[in-house]
This record gives C-alpha cells, structure tokens and sequence, in this order.
C-alpha cells in the first residue's frame, strides 16, 4: 500500500512538471489513470528543416513541443492520443539517422534518436502502449492518415506548374499530397476530414479536382440509394459548390531552438513506471 502511494504521487509530480514546463500556453495534463512512461528529446523534420523538440510519452497519449531556454521551458504544445499513431521504421538517411515515421490523421511527421538503441526503446514503448489501449477497449485504430509533407528545400521550384520559387513566389503545401506549390497552384480550399472536419484546408489544383470528383461521387450514390429520379451525370467541368470558410491562416514556422542544445542533450529516459507499478 505504502509503495502504491508512493508511486501515485511521484507520477503526479512528473506530470505537474511536464504541465509547468509549458506554462500558461500548454493545455492539463493530469488526468485519472495517466501515467508519464518516458521523455526526451528527438530531431523532427520540419518544413524548413530538422529541429529538436522535447517528447512525452504517457500511457495514453504522445506530447511534444518546442525547446526554449536551453530547454528549462517549452511551447507549441502538441498533443497526440497513441490510438491514433501508426510507426514505420525507416532505414538512416542522408539527413537523419535513426529516423522512423510518426503517423496520425492530422499530421504525420520524421523524428530521428541520437542512437540506434534508444530509437528502438521509443518504438517498442509506444507500440507497447497502443496495443494495451486497444487491448483494454479504446477507440478503433484509424486507417486514415496525414501526408507527410516534402521539405522546402527538396524542390526550387513548384510540383505542378515548375516555376521558380523566389522572394515573391513563395513555398505553400498542399495537405492532400505534401507537395511544395506556388501561390497560384494553391488558391483552392477543400475540406479534408480526417484533418479537420469542417475547416477548409489549402490544397492543389489537381487534389481539388480529385475531390470534387470523389464528393460528386458520393453525392450521386446517395441519391441513387435514395431512390432520386433527377440523379445528374457527372463530369470533369462540373463543380462542387463549398461552403468554405474564409482562407486558413498561414502556417506557422516552427522557431529553431535558440540553444547550443546538442551541448545538453538529454537522451530518452524510460521511467517504467507502467512495468514496475505496486501491484495492489
């Protein structure tokens, strides 16, 4: 009894840190049944290049955010539930060794260790936890993720007109396929829902096309299951008309960590706090 108390507030300790390190910004963390199994830090890709940002593994969800102050502080608080993560191994790379994929329905993003081990320890710790959350009747496993996007400096010029990117001609992405594209490439908005379900999202001319081909698809089967008479024949010139909302904000581009930080890293500390938990 006297470990199991024990246990119980030394987890409510760590989560009331990681809750502090983001400050007012970062959304509450301590929750019933929560429990923080490990922490550390990892290089993601990021459109403009790779970045360390600091990661939180609990027993239900996975959390990251930016480094600041040599990493006594952190903001950009991302929180991902780990039924909604699918990993990929990966082979190193030309830019990232020890990298693996993380995919979600919103985002799905490149993350790389400082070494071979401690890649494997991330990958076989929140696979251990998504299994027991399945395994203990969460939420289904999505089928559905995010594209990764290409990195800016993969491509000088835009993936479907060719032209130049310059100081004017700026870098968008499309959230369908994750090509670099120009403005004029990318003036459509579409809804994509596994993304977000009613915001409209910048995308490419040739994805906006394909889905307005697959929502009329979808429209005229549920007229024909409705038993419609005045069901329309589709075309390539027909147009679906959106309700769109005005245009998304620009994204954000993610500050690179104003630190020496490879002169502090931290590797992944795995505390075993769901293996070594008091049995009552």
């Amino acid at each position: 009894m006297v470990e199991q108390l024990l246990f119980d507030q030394e987890n409510r300790d760590r989560i009331h840190s990681v809750e502090n390190s983001f400050g007012p910004s970062g959304k509450p963390l301590s929750q019933p049944g929560r429990v923080l199994i490990g922490q550390g830090r990892l290089m993601k890709q990021s459109r403009r290049g790779t970045q360390p940002k600091v990661f939180f593994l609990f027993n239900d969800v996975l959390v990251y955010g930016s480094i600041i102050l040599n990493g006594r502080w952190h903001n950009k608080q991302k929180i991902i539930p780990l039924e909604d993560i699918q990993l990929e191994d990966l082979a190193d790379g030309m830019r990232m060794k020890n990298q693996w994929l993380i995919r979600t329905p919103r985002k799905s993003f490149y993350v790389a260790a400082s070494s071979f081990e401690e890649k494997c320890a991330w990958m076989e710790h929140i696979k251990d936890c998504h299994s027991r959350i399945l395994q203990n009747g969460g939420r289904r496993s999505t089928s559905t993720f995010a594209v990764t996007w290409i990195p800016d400096q993969a491509s000088a010029i835009c993936m479907r007109c060719s032209d130049k990117f310059s100081v004017t001609q700026r870098r968008h992405h499309c959230r369908k396929c994750g090509f670099v594209v120009c403005g004029a490439c990318s003036t459509k908005r579409a809804v994509i829902g596994h993304i977000h379900p009613t915001k409209c999202l910048r995308v490419c001319t040739i994805c906006h096309s394909s889905l307005e081909s697959s929502t009329e698809a979808e429209a005229q089967e549920m007229s024909r299951l409705r038993g419609s008479s005045t069901e329309k024949t589709a075309s390539d010139e027909d147009e679906v008309e959106g309700s769109c909302e005005e245009e998304e904000a620009e994204e954000q581009v993610e500050d690179h960590d104003p630190s020496t930080w490879m002169n502090s890293w931290s590797p992944y500390v795995y505390l075993k706090a769901e293996h070594v938990r008091p049995q009552t």
